[in-house]
C-alpha cells in the first residue's frame, strides 16, 4: 500500500512540475494578452494568476495548454471589462492606458505593433470585438480557435474581425521614423516643454496636436484633451509662467511603440509618448497616474 502511496505522489508532483513548467512558457505571451485586452499592467497580472488557479486544477488531459490558456484568460478579460467599462465613465480626466514601457531586457519586450493610439481605439470597440481583433490579427490565433474561445460561429467570428479592422484603420501605425529622427524629436520635445519655448514647440507639433494628460484625480494634470496648436502653445507658455521646478528627463523610451520619455514634473514621475506624423508631433500622451507607473520601478532605476 505505502509503494502505491509513493507512485501517486510522485505521479502528482511530476504533473504538477509539468503544468508549472507549461504555464511558465505561456506566462509572458498571456499577461501580454490580458495587458492588450485590459489596458492595465495589474489586472492583467490578477487574470493571469486567476488563470494559474483554473490550470492548477483542472481535472482531465489538455491536448494543447496554449490554446487552453489562452481562452481562460481572454473570458476572463472580457468579464474584467465590463466593470471596466463602468468605471472609466466615471474616471477623472483622460483615461490613458498603463503606458508599455521597453524594458531593459530585451527577453520581456513585449513586441507588437499596437500603440498608445491604436490603444485608444480598441476602447471604442465592444468587447467581443477587441477580443476576436487581438486574438486573430495579433496574436495569430486561427480562426476556428478564437470561435471556440469565444463561443460563437466562425463566420460571426470573421465579422466581428473584420467590423474591428475597418473601426481601427485610421489608427492602425501607417508612418515610420527612424530612430535617430524620433529621437531627435524626442529630445527637443522635452527641452521646448521645459522651457516654455513657444517657437521651438511651433515648428515640432501639428496643427491638429491633441494632449491627453491622465492624472486619475490623483495628481494634477489636464481635466480635458487639449486641441490644436494654438491652444496647446498657450498652455506650455502658461505652465512655464507659473515658475513651476524645472522638468529633470531621466531617460528615453519607447512608449507602447511610440518614442517618448520619462521625467520628473512638479516632483512627480510621468510618461510622455508623442505620436510622430510626417515629421510632425500629432498627440502627446502623458501619464501622471502614480497607480499607473508602479511597474516602472526598475525601468527608472535601470
Amino acid at each position: 500500500m505505502k509503494g502505491w502511496e509513493s507512485t501517486d505522489a510522485a505521479g502528482r508532483e511530476s504533473k504538477q512540475s509539468w503544468r508549472l513548467a507549461e504555464f511558465q512558457r505561456e506566462r509572458k505571451r498571456l499577461v501580454r494578452l490580458a495587458y492588450r485586452m485590459l489596458g492595465s499592467f495589474s489586472e492583467a497580472e490578477d487574470v493571469v494568476q486567476d488563470a494559474w488557479l483554473k490550470w492548477e486544477n483542472v481535472q482531465g488531459g489538455i491536448d494543447s495548454p496554449a490554446a487552453y490558456l489562452t481562452r481562460v484568460v481572454t473570458r476572463l478579460c472580457l468579464d474584467r471589462l465590463k466593470s471596466a467599462r463602468v468605471r472609466r465613465e466615471t474616471y477623472i480626466g483622460p483615461w490613458l492606458p498603463d503606458p508599455l514601457v521597453d524594458s531593459v531586457d530585451p527577453d520581456e519586450t513585449i513586441a507588437d505593433d499596437i500603440t498608445v493610439t491604436l490603444m485608444l481605439a480598441m476602447e471604442r470597440l465592444s468587447p467581443l470585438e477587441r477580443a476576436a481583433f487581438l486574438l486573430h490579427d495579433v496574436f495569430d490565433v486561427a480562426l476556428g480557435d478564437v470561435a471556440v474561445t469565444l463561443g460563437r460561429e466562425p463566420a460571426a467570428v470573421r465579422q466581428l474581425a473584420s467590423r474591428a479592422r475597418k473601426h481601427l484603420h485610421a489608427a492602425r501605425p501607417r508612418f515610420s521614423i527612424e530612430a535617430t529622427e524620433a529621437n531627435r524629436i524626442t529630445h527637443a520635445f522635452f527641452a521646448a516643454a521645459r522651457d516654455g519655448d513657444t517657437a521651438a514647440l511651433a515648428s515640432l507639433l501639428a496643427q491638429e496636436v491633441e494632449i491627453h494628460s491622465d492624472g486619475g484625480g490623483k495628481v494634477l494634470a489636464f481635466r480635458n484633451i487639449v486641441r490644436g496648436i494654438d491652444r496647446v502653445l498657450r498652455l506650455f507658455a502658461g505652465l512655464r509662467r507659473k515658475n513651476a521646478p524645472v522638468a529633470r528627463l531621466l531617460r528615453t523610451v519607447e512608449i507602447d511603440g511610440l518614442p517618448g520619455y520619462i521625467s520628473v514634473d512638479r516632483d512627480l514621475v510621468q510618461t510622455t509618448a508623442l505620436d510622430i506624423r510626417n515629421g510632425r508631433i500629432a498627440a502627446i500622451y502623458i501619464v501622471r497616474n502614480p497607480d499607473k507607473l508602479r511597474h516602472l520601478t526598475e525601468v527608472i532605476s535601470g
